[in-house]
């Protein structure tokens, strides 16, 4: 009768301490009248014969002794057998229970037998469980706020504060017209443009091995050979800046927009105070990167890079480019030599492929 309050108490936690029949008093509650009574009549019966306490004939003790000895035999065998299955479903549960976290399933769930050690530790594995759960969910949540090779990196090495000096690429994208999109657009559909603009620019830059680091508004801000070094960054942020163009083209419809790409020396690392933080990536490439954008927007491709970022790809790639003229961009000091993708899709191309 009172299992059930006992399963209800411990569903909403492990206590310290509880007072509950355990499985050593289970087991001996279960061998004393199946065996030990039993046994204990026949010690004593033999025992009163040898001090002459029964006057019967050893064949008149023969029967009544058998007995006891086959009730014993048989009422214990059943007992053991039901104590050990008491205990053997329990465990056979748990080892299900931890073979299916293992393979990540956090929704299983032990059911609560009673208030003993088994059921002690049935409701600490769901504890555990829920822990785990939450963590992980957490641990998701992280990892789309900072992208999941900064979370991943963080969960390894700490978050220190400061930021260590990398050679990286970035890409910058940025849309045209957003202020007036909002003006003239209803706010859902807005958002709904936002949302796709997004999407396509997150899974085209992790194809490529990047990450992206910042959302600015209706821009973007993507690094690659940091927080994880990249084999070739400067030719990945290529590769996806050209292949973000034909994505981008159908999504958009008649909204514009512009494609930076740059490379060199930056500083990544976590910067902010210990109570708040962020991951970032501080330097000029990130500077020439967001310049190159507000040109490229000018531009009937919508793509400019860096001449130094094409120097510093593979040949596969740097020569899907052609160098260009040199222009001093806003804020910078260095003049800067543009490069332009070639055989970009034309809009209208992009369109017809997307319709057939």
């Amino acid at each position: 009768m009172l299992r059930p309050v006992a399963v209800a108490a411990l569903r909403s936690g492990v206590p310290e301490n509880v007072n509950a029949p355990g499985v050593i008093l289970r087991l001996m509650l279960a061998w004393i009248p199946s065996t030990g009574v039993p046994l204990l009549a026949i010690v004593l019966a033999v025992a009163a014969d040898k001090i002459a306490l029964l006057h019967a004939t050893p064949e008149a003790l023969f029967n009544p002794i058998l007995m006891m000895a086959l009730a014993a035999l048989g009422i214990g065998s059943v007992s053991t057998l039901l104590v050990a299955m008491s205990i053997a479903d329990p465990l056979r549960q748990l080892r299900w229970a931890l073979s299916e976290v293992q393979r990540g399933n956090y929704n299983a769930h032990m059911q609560i037998y009673d208030a003993s050690e088994l059921g002690l530790l049935q409701a600490g594995f769901n504890d555990m469980v829920r822990e785990l759960s939450e963590r992980q969910r957490l641990r998701d949540l992280f990892g789309r706020y900072v992208g999941e090779d900064v979370a991943r990196r963080a969960l390894e090495r700490g978050t220190e504060l400061g930021g260590q000096e990398r050679d990286v690429a970035v890409l910058f994208v940025d849309l045209v017209g957003s202020t007036q999109l909002a003006a003239t657009r209803p706010p859902a559909e807005v958002v709904q443009l936002l949302n796709e603009f997004f999407r396509v620019v997150v899974e085209t830059v992790a194809r490529h091995g990047g990450f992206v680091n910042k959302f600015q508004g209706d821009a973007a801000l993507a690094i690659f050979g940091a927080p994880i070094e990249h084999p070739d960054g400067a030719g990945a942020a290529l590769s996806a800046a050209r292949e973000l163009h034909d994505e981008l083209i159908p999504v958009l419809g008649s909204a514009e927009f512009g494609i930076g790409v740059s490379a060199g020396r930056a500083i990544a690392g976590h910067i902010g105070a210990q109570a708040r933080f962020e991951y970032t990536v501080i330097g000029d490439p990130v500077n020439e990167a967001a310049r190159l954008t507000e040109l490229a927007k000018l531009e009937d491709g919508h793509v400019l890079a860096s001449a130094i970022a094409v120097s510093g790809a593979l040949d596969a790639e740097a020569l899907c480019w052609d160098v260009g003229e040199v222009v001093e961009l806003r804020g910078r000091a260095a003049p800067t030599q543009l490069a332009r993708p070639m055989n970009l899709a034309a809009p209208e191309e992009v369109s017809s492929e997307v319709r057939g």
